[in-house]
């Protein structure tokens, strides 16, 4: 297939392909009374680089005082120092992994975010994003409140601070009570760990235990690096304080239906982690069976976008009978500054982290799976990789639905104009990518994948905001093109 003058393919910035994935959120671990609470909480954040990768910090508590340690870039390449390990004293931890924005990184956005109360220090990180943090942060400011962040997280801190509750406790549910959107929070006052998910419980939050030390986590992935028991999930609406005393379990919010986030199954979690009871990787597989069943199509072979369309493959060979083989290599030691961008090299963007696979796709006719299609960038330049390694026929399938809205809860997507399945039919994205077919699965396959039926499309079960446009939640910052703007996850401000 020749690429002619004009089409897209040939004017692709990194910057476009760089962000035609989903962004994941962030990672939020936590640890009470354990001697190794530093070095534990650094192993933990390990296991959740995945959701976030642009910076990290740690805080500890020694019962005397607090330690602060935020880095920008990889938990493996700052907090493995022997010197920073050294620093975080104290048998109390919470950390948070920042992930990847299209601004600028600054330190002094980095969690957890610190502050000295009335009552004493106090840290949070927080995974999500509050909807109304830029309207609350006005109200604040004409109070006196001074910022100095672009983080809706420290929006959580002022109004803590400003708030008329009698203990940290009671001030922490007045805050949490006045923000919209989605937020699971790790918080460390000098005698508490404290966790909290939203009343809609649409971002993850994992309870365990390593030897009597309670636990918090984003993920079980965080448990098993550390050798902890996965107990429970932290429930929607749920706060929980752990204390020398023990554990205690509030739910300060009033009950409303879950709508936990439908696109941790598909793409965000890690595959070995257990969200809301269920395998990420065994869901993954079973949305593969489901595509099979719904798109099914004659082929030589199914090939994996890797790594995140790998288990959907294997699920939509086992289901087709079609054999599955890595017709796509990956370079796993690629970071984001390997190289400096010129014209030159434009092009080389996805070669970088992928490569076709000649010797298996030479004269096949292959599936591609892949788990979505957000501006498309990317699935041009794979296309047309395996294109010109010898493949007769690509048939893609997406292991998702196709994404036709924005997401507001603390994922980086593109504005809804930039989305490409918002703005072209099936039938002409698969024209634009250059494939011979194209299908996506089903938002009733989705849900059936996950073990649910959908039971009624105005109140689904799920976040499926991104699939539907059915958000859960007031956007009380939404102006007037349609955007949120997630003071957590863009550029420094000033």
């Amino acid at each position: 297939m020749t690429i002619l003058p004009g089409h897209p393919f040939n004017a692709f910035s990194d910057d476009e392909v760089a962000g035609d994935k989903f962004r994941e959120e962030c990672g939020v671990f936590g640890i009470f009374d354990h001697p190794d609470a530093g070095v534990l909480t650094t192993l933990g954040l390990h296991a959740l680089q995945h959701r976030g990768q642009e910076a990290a910090g740690i805080v500890t508590h020694d019962g005397r005082q607090f330690h602060n340690e935020r880095h920008i870039g990889l938990v493996g390449d700052n907090f493995t120092k022997p010197a920073v390990v050294a620093r975080l004293k104290g048998r109390r931890a919470i950390g948070h992994n920042r992930y990847s924005t299209t601004g600028a990184p600054v330190l002094r956005n980095v969690q957890p975010l610190f502050a000295e109360f009335a009552g004493g220090g106090f840290a949070v990180a927080h995974n999500g994003n509050i909807t109304n943090a830029r309207t609350l942060q006005r109200v604040l400011q004409r109070r006196g409140s001074i910022f100095q962040s672009t983080s809706d997280t420290e929006t959580i801190i002022h109004l803590i601070a400003t708030s008329d509750g009698i203990s940290l406790v009671d001030r922490i549910i007045d805050a949490l009570g006045q923000v919209e959107g989605a937020y699971s929070l790790v918080a460390l006052s000098d005698k508490k760990l404290i966790g909290c998910r939203d009343p809609l419980g649409v971002r993850p939050l994992m309870l365990g235990d390593l030897d009597g030390a309670p636990v918090l986590a984003s993920e079980t992935c965080a448990f098993d690096i550390i050798g902890a028991r996965f107990v429970r999930e932290v429930e929607p609406g749920e706060m929980v304080i752990i204390t020398e005393a023990g554990l205690e379990s509030l739910k300060p919010f009033g009950p409303q239906p879950s709508r936990f986030c439908i696109f941790e199954h598909v793409y965000f979690a890690r595959p070995d982690s257990v969200l809301a009871g269920t395998s990420i990787y065994e869901v993954r597989k079973r949305i593969g069976a489901e595509l099979a069943g719904e798109a099914p199509v004659e082929a030589d072979l199914v090939v994996p976008v890797p790594d995140s369309g790998t288990p959907a493959a294997i699920g939509f060979a086992e289901a087709s009978g079609i054999p599955f083989d890595l017709g796509i290599i990956r370079n796993h030691y690629v970071g984001r500054t390997f190289i400096e961008p010129s014209d030159a090299i434009r092009h080389m963007g996805v070669k970088l982290k992928h490569n076709a696979n000649p010797a298996i796709l030479k004269g096949k006719r292959v599936i591609l799976v892949d788990d979505s299609i957000v501006r498309g960038t990317t699935s041009v330049k794979i296309v047309q990789m395996m294109r010109d390694a010898g493949a007769r026929e690509i048939h893609m399938r997406i292991a998702s639905p196709p994404t036709i809205d924005p997401c507001f809860y603390g994922v980086d997507t593109p504005e809804k104009s930039k989305l490409l399945a918002s703005r072209m039919t099936i039938e002409e994205m698969a024209e634009y990518i250059r494939v011979d077919s194209l299908e996506f699965l089903s938002i009733d396959g989705l849900y059936r994948a996950v073990g649910e039926t959908r039971r009624n499309p105005d109140a689904p079960q799920y976040c499926d905001a991104c699939f539907t446009g059915a958000y859960p939640t007031e956007l009380t910052d939404k102006d007037g093109t349609g955007d949120v703007r997630q003071l957590n996850l863009l550029s420094d401000t000033g």
